[in-house]
C-alpha cells in the first residue's frame, strides 16, 4: 500500500471509505471538462472501481491516490498518474482539490511534489505530462512552479458545452535519468 508523507499532507491508496468522496467528485458536472467525464457514475460502479484499486500501476496503467491532511484520514483531493507507459517511461499527471476552502493552502503543491518524486525515483519515469485548459491559471501556475513547460496547444481539443476549447500540454523531464 502506498503512503507518501509530506510536511502537512500525505498521499494514500484509496479505501472503501472513499466511496462517497469519489462519488461526489466524479458526479460534479463543474469539473467534468477537466476529467473528460461525460456521464454520471453510480455508487455501484465506483464501489467496483475501489474493489479493483489494489491493481498496481503496471497492470492498471494508472495510479490514483487520496490527498489527506496529516491530522485526518478524510480525503480532500485526488492525484493521479494516468496513461502510464513503462516502455517509454512516461505518464500523465492530474490533481483535484475538492473544496475551495482547501485550495491555496499548499496542499496541491505538496501533493504534486510527492508524486513527482515518487514517479521519478520509484517508477523511473523519464517524463510527466499534464493536460491543462489554457484558461486555468491556477493549474498552470502550480505545474510551472515545478518546472513543467508548455510544449504545445491542442487546438479545439475538447467539446465543452457545445464549444470546442483548446488544451495545453505541459511536460516535465526527469533530468536524473
Amino acid at each position: 500500500m502506498i503512503t507518501l508523507q509530506g510536511k502537512n499532507i500525505y498521499l494514500r491508496a484509496l479505501e472503501p471509505e472513499d466511496l462517497e468522496f469519489i462519488f461526489a467528485i466524479e458526479n460534479d458536472e463543474s469539473i467534468w471538462e477537466f476529467s473528460n467525464t461525460q456521464t454520471p457514475y453510480s455508487r455501484f460502479l465506483i464501489r467496483q472501481y475501489l474493489e479493483n484499486a489494489h491493481q498496481d500501476i503496471y497492470e492498471a496503467k494508472q495510479l490514483r491516490l487520496a490527498i489527506c491532511k496529516n491530522d485526518t484520514f478524510q480525503a480532500v483531493g485526488l492525484i493521479d498518474l494516468f496513461e502510464y507507459d513503462p516502455r517509454n517511461n512516461r505518464a500523465g499527471i492530474g490533481i483535484i482539490i475538492k473544496d475551495e476552502g482547501n485550495r491555496n493552502q499548499g496542499i496541491g503543491s505538496q501533493a504534486l511534489e510527492l508524486l513527482i518524486g515518487y514517479s521519478f525515483k520509484q517508477l523511473n519515469v523519464k517524463q510527466l505530462f499534464a493536460n491543462i485548459n489554457p484558461e486555468n491559471e491556477a493549474s498552470i501556475t502550480l505545474f510551472t512552479n515545478f518546472g513543467f513547460q508548455k510544449i504545445g496547444i491542442k487546438k479545439q481539443w475538447n467539446l465543452i458545452d457545445g464549444v470546442y476549447k483548446d488544451e495545453a500540454m505541459f511536460q516535465l523531464l526527469n533530468q536524473q535519468s
